[in-house]
């Protein structure tokens, strides 16, 4: 008998499961580095935001204020473990604010 059939599993484990077997963990990484990114950032850095682009390991950032950029770029790894950290797991290594 196979392990589902024999032992309860918990939805969270489910729920895995179905993304790596589906091979949906890029897809949910993009959809969920949106939400991590607003919620380390912050509204004030959100609203300048103009786009996320996870391309690999690498998060690309479009920010409308170079002034901002510019303070970002001091911090980059900072930012990179803070998102790794709310993520779970080591998926950004290259930060590029552009």
């Amino acid at each position: 008998m196979s392990k589902r059939q024999t032992e309860p599993q918990s939805m969270t484990d489910a729920l895995g499961h179905f993304v790596e077997r589906n091979r949906l963990r890029k897809g949910m990484d993009k959809v969920q580095i949106e939400d991590v990114w607003e919620e380390i950032m912050g509204p004030a850095i959100s609203k300048y935001t103009e786009a996320l682009k996870l391309e690999g390991s690498t998060l690309l950032v479009r920010l409308s204020s170079s002034v901002l950029r510019e303070e970002l770029g001091y911090g980059k790894e900072k930012i990179i473990q803070n998102i790794n950290e709310a993520m779970g797991r080591e998926l950004i290594q290259k930060l590029i604010l552009r």
